[in-house]
């Protein structure tokens, strides 16, 4: 019986010292408020940060668009699609379209944005329905076209204006052998 009592004592002593140590890893009331303060607080933050995150995630949105004119596919974010489309008569051009078609505004300055995007889609379509298919043809055509641009400009100098004085007559006079 005694070892009974004994036994009984050490399990009621490692039971108090157990109660002992679960009451230390407790917080006192002040600590446990400086710890809840802590946690709103970085919850607080985080939902800042959330915020931010969700602006950059919209902002990295990007999507792929093909020229109207060329047909080349480029990624860009929708700010800068909008802005390339109200630039450009609602059309969305790629980087070297658009600089063609401001080229052509320079040198054309009466045409219009609308004429310029479309004068500039169509010559990318011929480009695209003889050079790529068959750039023999091509070379062809283009030779052609240069020739006939030669011609017509010969033709204009030689009958469209009246201030060049025509050679009519030789200002050589002519020997007459036959006659001595």
């Amino acid at each position: 019986m005694i070892e009974k009592l004994i036994m009984t004592r050490k399990s009621v002593l490692s039971i108090a010292e157990e109660e002992e140590e679960d009451q230390s890893n407790l917080l006192s009331p002040t600590q446990e408020q400086r710890l809840r303060k802590a946690v709103s607080d970085v919850s607080s933050e985080i939902g800042k940060y959330r915020k931010e995150l969700e602006a950059i995630i919209k902002i990295e949105e990007v999507k792929q668009v093909e020229c109207e004119c060329c047909g080349l596919t480029e990624d860009c974010t929708p700010d800068y699609i909008v802005e390339v489309k109200d630039s450009y008569s609602n059309m969305w051009l790629c980087g070297l379209c658009s600089e063609a078609v401001k080229e052509r505004l320079i040198h054309l300055p009466k045409i219009t944005m609308e004429e310029a995007v479309s004068s500039h889609r169509d010559l990318c379509q011929k480009y695209n329905n003889t050079t790529r298919i068959n750039p023999k043809l091509s070379l062809t055509c283009t030779m052609r076209e240069i020739v006939k641009k030669s011609s017509e400009s010969r033709n204009s100098k030689k009958f469209g204006t009246s201030s060049k004085l025509g050679r009519t007559i030789s200002c050589v006079p002519r020997i007459d052998t036959s006659t001595n």
